[in-house]
């Protein structure tokens, strides 16, 4: 049983399959940089970070000149200081006092790097600049066309952790939670609209800013994606979900399931968002429509990260099911608030994805490269945050999310449902009992 709900990590330097971020790095907790459809009162994020007891890894970094070093302008107009192509390059590169501000350029994910001092933790390191606001190929432009970006707020990261015992977990034990495989034939992806109410309410790709007269440009969700060098070509598709219009990227992804036999899974790349906002201080109880929250009650944070759904919302059934016990409805292939032709992550699929052919990084080789990880796997997951008891925290640091089974959280509590989560440096996969009224991610995976 574990004691503490695993809690905001710090990220480190990863070695190897971190093509794109050079140095250790942490883009810090907010929304969308740009203008917001955030409620004029909407709830303030947690502050505060919440310790965790999980251990991080070390990165290691050279300030050694390599062989194979990164591109050193000879020019003193350049704008960039490195042209960042291998991981050579990355460690090559020297970040120092006498480069403090300076930029260098990575050509495998298209961002910008800038050379910056922790005075805390007393580290120089190369940091992605957050939210950059021009395409790839200005960033490739000389510095007469150089692209303008919103401030940084990105802060590296500790060899340290923080850790936290404010929130109850239950079981840290690794389940084989037995997620019935299904024969059944694959229902058409294109999604039939589901009878809600909130698809009309729903976010679009078009959800215009209330705060600004320009539109809201959609976030890229490329950016997240895993580069076509880690998993190999064309391996991304796409589906649109007709209930909102929503595009999502997916993945079919092939490992060891719980019993250790081959196993394939089809999966959104991307956690689902879909329903109408309501604020993070409400339960989700109107059971005639699909109902979201969105980080910091901002509709451009659902559009990055997806929405945040308490259990029954997730599972489509009455909200009465969050205080008591409803495994009779809990069905093989659970469809939930996924699309038609779509199922709910179970315990099973993750595990498969976590021990993917070709991973050996587990968990880290799951989560997005901005969000820590390797993500040799392409599953792609993201630093959503999550809401707890009402308060939104830890985004860009942590998420978590359900599966469609229950377990109990204390004997004397009402029953909970399974979950797992990571940190931005968590090693560990496991999945633990919580209760049904927080928010988490959801991800839908293909019926086969």
């Amino acid at each position: 049983m574990k004691n503490s709900f695993p809690s905001v990590i710090l990220s480190v330097a990863k070695n190897l399959a971190m093509l794109s971020i050079a140095a250790i790095m942490l883009i810090a907790c907010g929304g969308d940089n740009g203008s917001s459809a955030k409620d004029e009162d909407s709830s303030s994020s947690v502050a505060d970070e919440e310790k965790s007891s999980s251990s991080t890894k070390n990165g290691s970094s050279s300030d050694k000149e390599s062989s194979s070093s990164a591109k050193e302008s000879s020019s003193s107009q350049s704008k960039y200081v490195c042209d960042i192509y291998t991981l050579a390059d990355a460690l090559s590169c020297k970040c120092d006092e006498n480069r403090e501000g300076k930029l260098s350029y990575n050509y495998d994910s298209n961002v910008e790097l800038v050379c910056i001092h922790d005075a805390e933790l007393n580290k120089w390191g190369w940091i992605v600049k957050k939210d950059e606001s021009s395409s790839s190929s200005e960033a490739r432009s000389s510095s007469s066309s150089a692209k303008s970006s919103s401030s940084s707020s990105v802060i590296l990261s500790s060899s340290s952790e923080v850790s936290s015992s404010s929130v109850k977990s239950s079981s840290s034990v690794a389940s084989s939670s037995s997620a019935k495989s299904s024969s059944s034939s694959v229902k058409s992806s294109s999604s039939s609209a589901k009878s809600s109410s909130s698809s009309a309410k729903s976010s679009s790709s078009s959800v215009k800013v209330s705060s600004s007269s320009s539109e809201y440009v959609p976030f890229d969700h490329k950016k997240y994606l895993a580069p076509e060098m880690t998993v190999g070509p064309d391996r991304y598709k796409q589906f649109t979900d007709s209930r909102n219009g929503r595009s999502y990227y997916y993945i079919t992804i092939t490992g060891k399931d719980t019993s250790g036999n081959a196993n394939s899974v089809t999966v959104m790349a991307e956690n689902l968002n879909i329903g109408e906002m309501i604020r993070g201080r409400k339960n989700q109880e109107d059971d005639s429509k699909i109902e979201r929250y969105c980080y910091d009650n901002d509709t451009t944070n659902c559009d990055r990260y997806g929405g945040l759904y308490q259990w029954a919302e997730m599972m489509d059934l009455p909200s009465e099911c969050n205080t008591k016990s409803c495994a009779d409805q809990i069905k093989e292939n659970h469809q939930g608030i996924c699309p038609t032709g779509w199922r709910l992550l179970t315990y099973n699929d993750m595990y498969t994805i976590v021990n993917a052919d070709g991973n050996k990084y587990g968990i880290e080789g799951v989560r997005a490269i901005p969000f820590g990880g390797y993500n040799t796997t392409g599953y792609s997951l993201v630093g959503a945050g999550y809401l707890w008891n009402s308060v939104f925290k830890n985004v860009d640091s942590i998420t978590y999310w359900y599966y469609p089974e229950e377990d109990v959280v204390e004997e004397s509590s009402p029953v909970g449902a399974k979950a797992s989560g990571t940190s931005v440096s968590g090693t560990d996969f496991m999945f633990y009992a919580q209760y049904k009224t927080q928010g988490m991610s959801v991800r839908c995976v293909m019926v086969e």
